[in-house]
């Protein structure tokens, strides 16, 4: 039996094109996580990120028959969460400033940040600041992360009340734009992609 948690990128965009939707499934599970919090880190909003993200893979879904991906799956996947993020943004009449802001900002480091750091690099950031979590906060996270259980679930799972789940996650993504906003956390990024 195919596993496709063993192919590689390449392979999954020839299935995907075929219209294997398991090859789909397995883009998804290898990427939704990173482009959220790419998504978040531009956005500073949970569920517009989340929108952000669920838009880019309808669109990989729609267009996988004649889909033509010239560099990485990764960069190709950045760079559509990139460009909805800016959309999103210039259609909001009210942060134009803001808009003009960060076009600046990506015209200025998209070399450097958003074309050069590729996925795993990036990942292993994020798992850093993830495993200096507390212990308790990290178990409620990545059982919401990685296991995708529900708050309910998470509650009954570790005895503890539903509005703890809550807070918990709630403060474990507080603790994620933070770090990730860090000049040092990016210049971390940076120095991982290059000696990777």
């Amino acid at each position: 039996m195919l596993s496709y948690q063993s192919l590689s990128d390449k392979q999954l965009i020839d299935f995907l094109k075929s219209g294997d939707h398991k090859a789909f499934e397995e883009i998804y599970e290898r990427n939704w996580g990173i482009l959220y919090f790419h998504a978040l880190k531009l956005l500073n909003d949970e569920d517009e990120s989340k929108d952000v993200v669920q838009e880019v893979f309808i669109g990989l879904w729609n267009k996988s028959d004649n889909i033509q991906i010239q560099s990485s799956l990764s960069a190709y996947l950045f760079s559509a969460t990139r460009n909805k993020v800016l959309n999103l943004i210039r259609d909001k009449k009210t942060r134009v400033g803001y808009t003009d802001l960060f076009s600046l900002y990506i015209d200025k480091h998209k070399n450097v940040i958003l074309e050069q750091i590729e996925e795993r690099e990036l990942l292993q950031t994020i798992e850093a600041v993830i495993q200096s979590l507390p212990e308790k906060m990290r178990t409620v996270f990545e059982l919401s992360r990685n296991e995708h259980l529900s708050h309910q679930e998470i509650s009954e799972k570790l005895s503890i009340s539903e509005g703890t789940v809550k807070r918990q996650i709630s403060n474990a993504l507080q603790i994620l734009r933070r770090e990730l906003n860090k000049p040092e956390t990016l210049i971390l990024a940076v120095i991982l992609y290059h000696i990777n």
